[in-house]
Formats: structure tokens, sequence, C-alpha cells
């Protein structure tokens, strides 16, 4: 056993305003009701492919098949065909890491374009990495308004800027434009109202959060609080176990923590991933992709 499963064990739609007849421009602008506009984007399937990133469609890789396997108990506890097997708010999902660079960001894109490929499930991607997103760069598209814009101005709902792709069954919510406050922002009671809406508007989706790293800012431990599951992602070869352990203390408030090992050398007869390992309140995935 290494010392980082040593350490894992330890802790185990813009709107667009209808035309109001009226004899002002101030008044037409002060009583006309939103209707939502949809606003799309295209993810760049080569781009996908050059990273190693799941294609839709593209049959089966070995990448697709590790992702495949790794989705499974999150789907299994977000729709438990009893009620009595469903995780508590199981559809919003966090993924993260104890340091940057590990591969969250990688495996929040590969599980989200798995997940989106299931019949009766389709799945929102949020970038909730304000500080450093990476959602778009990583799909090859480009966005503006996001998260931090709906919970810093008023007059935009979650529908203004949220983003269609081409993928159907995946939609995206954007980081958005840099906050000086932003901390604080996604700490506060509009963010928790915020994912009570993502979470009662569909009851077919999984939000799946793209998180920043536990240990370079507070955003993730509070987020932690209100998900059905986390996703801890570790670097098999860099990781210091410390830095695993000290990470893991922060997701104490959740009951299911699924630690997964990014870039650990394959198992014998472990398969495409090289298992699931399970053990108290935690899986543990491997995965040997690079972020």
């Amino acid at each position: 056993m290494s010392i980082i499963e040593k350490a894992l064990d330890k802790n185990r739609a813009r709107p667009d305003k209808a035309r109001i007849e009226t004899s002002t421009q101030e008044a037409e602008q002060a009583s006309a009701p939103k209707v939502p506009r949809s606003r799309e984007a295209h993810i760049d399937f080569a781009w996908l492919r050059k990273q190693g990133i799941v294609v839709p469609g593209e049959g089966r890789t070995s990448a697709a098949e590790e992702f495949r396997m790794m989705k499974r108990p999150l789907l299994n506890n977000a729709f438990g065909r009893h009620t009595a097997m469903k995780v508590p708010k199981g559809r919003l999902i966090m993924v993260t890491s104890a340091l940057p660079g590990e591969g969250k960001t990688f495996t929040s894109t590969n599980l989200a374009l798995s997940i989106a490929m299931e019949v009766d499930r389709t799945v929102l991607l949020v970038d909730s990495d304000v500080a450093r997103p990476a959602i778009p760069r990583t799909m090859g598209f480009q966005a503006d308004r996001g998260l931090m814009d709906v919970l810093t101005d008023p007059n935009l709902d979650i529908p203004d800027v949220l983003l269609r792709t081409n993928v159907e069954g995946l939609t995206v919510l954007p980081a958005g434009r840099p906050h000086g406050r932003s901390t604080e922002i996604l700490a506060s009671d509009a963010m928790m109202r915020l994912i009570d809406d993502l979470h009662e508007r569909y009851d077919d989706r999984i939000i799946l959060f793209d998180s920043p790293p536990l240990l370079a800012t507070s955003e993730p431990g509070v987020l932690a609080h209100h998900m059905g599951q986390v996703v801890m992602v570790v670097d098999a070869d860099t990781t210091p176990a410390s830095s695993v352990e000290r990470a893991m203390d922060q997701l104490q408030s959740c009951d299911v923590v699924l630690s997964m090992l990014n870039r650990a050398a394959p198992s014998p007869g472990m398969g495409y991933a090289g298992g699931y390992y399970y053990g108290g309140r935690d899986h543990e995935m491997d995965a040997r992709e690079q972020a």
C-alpha cells in the first residue's frame, strides 16, 4: 500500500426583453419582462482528443472505459433505484484536490462528458474555480459571463449565463468575470441559494462543480458542506501524504467522499483504471490519464 493510499485510508437559459410599447425608453426598460434566450458554446472535439479527454461517440477507448467505471458509483448514489439507497443531495458533486495541478479539471471534464452520454441523465458542469477558471480552455471555447456575474448582478438570472453545448445533455456554467471578493461571494448565502436552485430545477440532472484545490483557498471547504458527494483527486506520484490528510480533514462534513488516484501505475488484473477500493465512507478510484 502506497503512502498516498495509507493517507486516504486514514481519513477515509441571456434573457431577451419583450418589447412593450410605452411613451419613453425608461418606462420600456423598467416594465419589460425577461424571456430566456439560449446561449451556446461549441466544444472542440479535436482539442479534447489532443488532451486525451473523452470524445463523445468515439467508442470504447481506454479513457472512456475508465470514466464509465468512475461515474457508476456517483450515479448510483445520486439515482439509487430505492429511496433508501440515494445519498441526500447526491446529484450535487464537487471535484477537488489538495493542491493545484493534480488533474481535477481533467477529471471534471471527463466525468461530465461521460455522464452526458447516459441515455436518461443530463449534467451541468459548473466552473467554480473562479480564481483560475479552466473549463472553457479545456473544452476549447471562450466564455465571458458566468457564476460570479449571476451572484453579483441582481439583473442576471441563472439562464442568462448558462451555455448549451454541442454535446447533447451537457450544459456549462462558466466561472464568469473575476471579482476581488470572490472568496466571500462563493461562501455567501447567495451562492447557497444558487446551489439549491440548480439542484431543484431538474431531477434528472447531475450538477458537477470543478472546485478550487482545498489547500489553496477556503471556498471548497465551504462548498463541501452543501454537496452530496465529493471526488478528491490525488496525484499518485507527487502529492505529499500530509497534504492529503489536511485536505481530507476539510471534508468531514460530507458523508460520501470518493478519492481518485490520478497518474497511478496500473496493477495486475485491475482493468483499465486499476480498479476501485471501498472502505468506510470513501471509494478510491485510480486513473492513469494525464491532467
